[in-house]
């Protein structure tokens, strides 16, 4: 299946991956994700102690941990920025099939 192919200043050719998931079981929240990916791709969002998405509302209580998750796919360049500096290695990032 032939993907997405782009090319670098020099004329080499180069394949982005976008970035397609991230695994919250594995996720840090440490934010460093976010801090390097220049396209606002990513958010820091609240999971509760079952392992579910919620609202950051004002109750604390419910908050067991923060995760990073994907709030602007269609905004990824393919850089994999995100995926070389994540601690935990858990991004998942995919060629685009054309």
């Amino acid at each position: 299946m032939p993907t997405l192919t782009g090319l670098t200043k020099d004329g080499s050719a180069w394949e982005p991956k976008f970035i397609t998931a991230i695994d919250k079981d594995t996720c840090l929240g440490c934010g460093r994700c976010h801090k390097v990916c220049g396209q606002n791709v990513l958010g820091m969002q609240a999971m509760n102690e079952f392992g579910e998405l919620i609202e950051d509302e004002d109750d604390d209580d419910d908050i067991e941990r923060y995760v990073m998750t994907i709030i602007n796919a269609a905004k990824c360049i393919g850089c994999e920025a995100c995926a070389r500096i994540c601690p935990k290695k858990c991004h998942t990032n995919e060629a685009l099939a054309v």
